[in-house]
């Protein structure tokens, strides 16, 4: 039994007690990372019992291969990409497409160049992924990413809310990193457009009409 873990105990420290069998070690990483997992399911998923799963899931398989984490990429991506795989097999299920890749949803349109302009614009500082940190709009972020694409959707949550790289949403998502630059961008502009129509200031909007840019 360990008695000197304490809130600052490093995760790397955590994991080497926890692959010795040190059971606190365990707990104390699950009780770390338990409620991030569970949000990231219920905004990937949107239904409590679903999400319930998922996290229960994701601590399961954390620790069935424990052993084999080698610290390649930090603890906390390691578990939120076991999270959004255990999250991706319910949307799968839920579609009824046992084969089904998010890569194949892509659009022949998924390029830069195709990139719509919004067409509402406001004079407003902050783009989404810095207003996830404020917790007095995070209720108006929730309600736009539902109004998002999924395949977009998926993307902004690993990506900018929950900090993985470009690389790392990509191996969680089985999709080539120029498709998530694409739809990051894509899913950016939206909720851009959709956020400035509550947070901009209306004396100073813009409409774009016909605008092209090369």
């Amino acid at each position: 039994m360990t008695n000197q873990l304490t809130p600052e105990t490093p995760d790397a420290e955590l994991v080497r007690l926890a692959k010795s069998g040190d059971l606190d070690a365990f707990e104390a990483l699950t009780n770390r990372y338990e409620q991030r997992v569970y949000g990231l399911a219920m905004r990937m998923l949107r239904q409590e019992q679903d999400a319930e799963d998922v996290t229960q899931q994701t601590f399961l398989s954390v620790l069935e291969n424990l052993e084999g984490f080698r610290g390649e990429a930090s603890f906390s991506t390691w578990v939120l990409r076991i999270a959004s795989h255990a999250a991706l097999k319910i949307i799968r299920k839920r579609k009824g497409l046992n084969t089904f890749s998010l890569e194949e949803a892509t659009e022949p349109s998924d390029d830069l160049n195709s990139i719509p302009h919004p067409e509402f614009i406001a004079d407003w500082r902050q783009s989404p992924e810095h207003l996830v940190e404020r917790n007095e709009i995070r209720r108006l972020l929730d309600d736009a990413l539902t109004r998002l694409d999924e395949k977009h959707r998926l993307v902004f949550l690993l990506r900018d809310v929950e900090g993985l790289s470009i690389q790392e949403t990509a191996e969680a998502l089985e999709l080539s990193e120029g498709n998530v630059k694409v739809r990051l961008l894509r899913a950016r502009l939206q909720l851009r457009e959709d956020l400035t129509r509550v947070l901009g200031d209306p004396a100073r909007q813009l409409v774009r009409a016909h605008h092209h840019h090369e």
